[in-house]
């Protein structure tokens, strides 16, 4: 059987549901999941295989500042355009349950430049009645000649067998460019790393930066199976300090017991994690 390829980029707005898809389709956490503005700050590539058919899917950032020109966007900017250039074919997210026509609609029209089929996916679609939701895809339907619509509900895994079926018939020979074991482009550090930056996100909510650094210093299977972990949190200013440490060191003691906890549910291992709090 001749092996063959797609390649997808992810893209919407954020909180649109991206991440929680690839995550579902995958069937492993490889992309984080967080309400915060462009939570998803790298590229990361979810693999699916399905037979004889490699599906490789693009998670990018959030598609908000696509119109936005500043230094802060810019790297964001170019890892979502990365992702758009790489793919075959772009899936547009849309949280059913906010929908922004105007927003829509620019956003569509930016896209639309790099010449490449879109599927326009309404997530969410448990908030939101298809009465209300067909009028709305014929009206963007016959602004744009979308290549296919579709409903889901990502959290719930909803609508998710259907859109793969649907990609499959888009795919053509060629060769993998993973082999059959691989689910991400990621190694265990990052995916440790992007975990750890999830939890903090939850707990500290606005008061940190997006420009932290996490960087998973140390991974190790010790001999009783266990997974000894080191992690260095890089800050850029002296006053967030007290903050990520909280009140006799009470915060920073909930980030690493919750992310212990993630950590723990993804290896199915006792977690031992150490974390180290630096100033650049």
């Amino acid at each position: 059987m001749n092996s063959k390829i797609i390649k997808i980029s992810i893209v919407g707005r954020t909180n649109a549901g991206k991440s929680t898809l690839i995550n579902k389709i995958i069937g492993e956490k490889i992309s984080i999941q967080n309400k915060k503005i462009n939570t998803t700050q790298e590229m990361i590539i979810g693999i699916k295989n399905i037979k004889n058919t490699q599906i490789l899917f693009y998670d990018t950032p959030g598609s908000n500042f696509l119109k936005i020109s500043n230094n802060q966007s810019k790297k964001l900017k170019q890892n979502l355009w990365n992702g758009i250039d790489e793919s075959d074919l772009i899936l547009y997210m849309i949280d059913s349950n906010r929908l922004n026509m105007r927003f829509l609609y620019d956003q569509i029209d930016k896209i639309k430049e790099v010449k490449k089929k879109i599927f326009i996916i309404f997530n969410k679609i448990d908030l939101i009645s298809k009465k209300k939701l067909l009028p709305i895809i014929a009206q963007i339907n016959n602004k744009f000649k979308i290549e296919s619509f579709f409903t889901l509900s990502a959290k719930n895994n909803i609508g998710i067998q259907e859109l793969l079926s649907e990609l499959i018939k888009y795919s053509y020979s060629s060769k993998w460019i993973y082999s059959k074991d691989e689910i991400t482009n990621k190694d265990d550090k990052f995916i440790l790393s992007e975990l750890l930056r999830e939890t903090m996100l939850t707990y500290l909510n606005k008061e940190i930066p997006y420009n932290i650094s996490i960087v998973t210093s140390h991974y190790k299977i010790l001999k009783s199976s266990e997974i000894k972990i080191k992690q260095k949190i890089y800050i850029n200013e002296k006053r967030y300090k007290k903050i990520i440490l909280g009140k006799n060191g009470g915060m920073i003691k909930k980030i690493r017991e919750n992310c212990q906890k993630k950590i723990k549910k993804i290896f199915g291992k006792k977690i031992h994690l150490y974390l180290e709090l630096i100033i650049q």
